[in-house]
C-alpha cells in the first residue's frame, strides 16, 4: 500500500530531473539508470507512458532478476538499483530506485551520461574528467605536475609563503622547507603537485588574468595581461584595480583630516580576486577576466559552481562551499588571505553594506562564473551617501579641481590665479573660489603679497583621482 501511494504521488509530479516514465524495460532505461547514478539519483517507473498513463507491464518469475543481471553487465562500475513491483487497479508497475553512485562516473555500454532536466545528456571528455576527480575526493591541483620536479620551484617564493604561514599561526611548521611542503601535500619527494607549481614555480605557469579599464563594452581604455604564480597574481591584480578605480576625499575638522573613500570597498574587491584565482578551473584554457567600467566592475573565472553548490545557496549566509582546488585553497587559508572556507560572499555583502546604492550580482554563465559590483551613486562621505547623482558629480569635480590646483602650485608656488586658470582650463573665478575654500580648510596659505608672494602647501597634496 505504501509503495502504491508513493508511485501515485510520483505520477502526479510528472517527469523531472529525478523521475522518468517508461512503457517497457530496454536500453534507454539502463541509460537513465547510469545518468541518475552520475547525478543525484532518481526513480524510474516502468509500465507508464511519457504522459503518465498507466499501461502496466507483464512480468514473469525471472523478469526482475534478468533485469538486474542486464543492468550489472551494461554499467561500469556495476549498478545495483532497488527494483520492486507495485500494483494499481490490477496493473503491474515496476519501480526502480537509483541512488547517487559513490564512485563516478558510471558508464552505460562505454558511454557516460548525466541528468539535466528531464532528459539524459552525453558527457564530454572534460566533464568525465571533472566528475572522476571530484568523486575520488581529490582535486586536480593535487595531481603531480607533469615533467616538473622540486628543482622547478622558486625557493624564495616558498620561503615567503612559509613566513606568512608562521606569522598567521594556523599550522605548525618545521625548520626544513621541503618537510613543510611534504606535510602540506604540496610535494612528494622530488615530485611536485600542480598546486606547488602554480604557487611557487620559477617560471610563469601559463594561466592568465586579463584585466582592463573599459569605457563601453567595446571601448578599452587600458588593459594588462598578468601571468605570475598565484600569490603574485593576487597582488598585481589588486595594484592594477586600485590604480584604475575612483577615490573620493572627505575633508573634515580643524585641524583638517582627510579620509579616502574608494569607489568600491577594497576588502570586497580582494575577496573577488581571490575567489576568481582560487576557484577557477585550471583544466580550462580560458583566462580570468576582470573588467572595470565607470559604475561597475566584473570578475569572470572559467569553471561553474563546484559540487552541489547552487546560485541560490550563495545568496544565503549559511551555504557550504566545496573547493575545486583543495590544496590551493588551503595555502591561501594558511597565509590568512582567506579567513574561513565558504564565507567570501558573506564578507563581500558585509563590506558593501555602507555603500547604499551598491549591489552584488553573480551567476553561472557558459563555461564559467561571473560576479560583479555595481552602483548608481558613488559613495563620497562616511556620514551620508544618499546624495543624488548631480551632487555626487559636483563633489567629485570639486575634489578633482582642488587636487589639480595643489599639484600645480606644488610644482610652481609662484603661479598667479590667471596662470592657474590657463593651465587648468577653468575660469579665474573658479580658481579663486576653490583656493579660498582650501585656505579656509588650512590646506594652503599665501606668503607675501599678491604680486610677489607665493603659495605654501600646509598639508600633503591630494592623491590623483582616476
Amino acid at each position: 500500500m505504501k509503495d502504491q501511494q508513493n508511485f501515485l504521488e510520483l505520477i502526479l509530479r510528472g517527469e523531472s530531473e529525478t523521475l522518468e516514465f517508461k512503457s517497457n524495460f530496454n536500453d534507454q532505461v539502463i541509460e537513465t539508470i547510469a545518468a541518475f547514478s552520475n547525478s543525484v539519483g532518481g526513480t524510474i517507473l516502468i509500465g507508464i507512458d511519457s504522459k503518465g498513463n498507466l499501461s502496466g507491464i507483464s512480468t514473469g518469475k525471472e523478469t526482475i532478476q534478468n533485469w538486474v543481471n542486464e543492468i550489472k553487465q551494461k554499467t561500469s562500475p556495476s549498478v545495483y538499483p532497488e527494483i520492486r513491483n507495485c500494483l494499481n487497479e490490477g496493473k503491474t508497475i515496476i519501480m526502480i530506485d537509483v541512488p547517487e553512485f559513490p564512485v563516478k562516473p558510471v558508464s552505460f555500454k562505454g558511454r557516460f551520461f548525466k541528468r539535466i532536466g528531464n532528459s539524459n545528456h552525453l558527457m564530454s571528455a572534460f566533464e568525465i574528467t571533472q566528475m572522476s576527480i571530484q568523486s575520488s575526493q581529490t582535486s586536480w591541483d593535487a595531481f603531480p605536475a607533469r615533467k616538473l620536479t622540486i628543482n622547478d620551484l622558486d625557493v624564495l617564493k616558498v620561503s615567503r609563503f612559509l613566513e606568512k604561514v608562521k606569522e598567521k599561526g594556523r599550522y605548525p611548521l618545521q625548520n626544513d622547507w621541503k618537510e613543510n611542503l611534504e606535510k602540506l601535500r604540496l610535494i612528494n619527494g622530488e615530485t611536485i603537485t600542480n598546486a606547488a607549481w602554480l604557487l611557487f614555480g620559477k617560471e610563469a605557469p601559463g594561466y592568465n588574468v586579463h584585466i582592463g579599464r573599459f569605457k563601453t563594452p567595446s571601448l578599452i581604455i587600458d588593459d594588462k595581461m598578468l601571468n605570475e604564480t598565484l600569490f603574485e597574481t593576487v597582488e598585481e591584480s589588486m595594484r592594477y584595480i586600485i590604480g584604475q578605480i575612483k577615490v573620493a576625499f572627505e575633508i573634515t575638522g580643524m585641524p583638517t583630516s582627510r579620509t579616502e573613500i574608494f569607489e568600491y570597498p577594497l576588502p570586497a574587491l580582494r575577496e573577488l580576486v581571490l575567489n576568481s584565482i582560487i576557484h577557477r578551473d585550471y583544466l580550462s584554457p580560458i583566462d580570468i577576466q576582470i573588467k572595470i567600467f565607470d559604475n561597475s566592475i566584473s570578475f569572470y573565472n572559467p569553471g561553474g559552481l563546484f559540487g552541489n553548490l547552487t546560485i541560490n545557496d550563495l545568496k544565503k549566509d549559511n551555504y557550504r562551499a566545496n573547493a575545486r582546488n583543495k590544496l590551493i585553497a588551503e595555502a591561501f587559508y594558511l597565509t590568512g588571505d582567506v579567513e574561513k572556507y565558504g564565507t567570501g560572499f558573506i564578507r563581500i555583502r558585509k563590506e558593501i553594506g555602507d555603500y547604499r546604492t551598491m549591489v552584488f550580482d553573480f551567476d553561472e554563465i557558459p563555461n564559467g562564473f561571473l560576479a560583479a559590483l555595481k552602483y548608481k551613486t558613488q559613495k563620497i562621505s562616511t556620514k551620508d551617501d544618499t546624495v543624488n547623482d548631480t551632487v555626487n558629480d559636483t563633489v567629485n569635480d570639486t575634489v578633482k579641481r582642488s587636487d589639480n590646483i595643489l599639484k600645480e602650485i606644488e610644482k610652481n608656488p609662484y603661479l598667479s590665479y590667471v596662470e592657474l586658470s590657463r593651465l587648468l582650463k577653468i575660469s579665474r573665478i573658479t580658481v579663486v573660489r576653490e583656493m579660498g575654500k582650501m585656505k579656509k580648510l588650512g590646506l594652503i596659505e599665501r606668503v607675501g603679497s599678491d604680486k610677489k608672494g607665493y603659495w605654501k602647501i600646509l598639508n600633503t597634496p591630494l592623491s590623483n583621482n582616476s
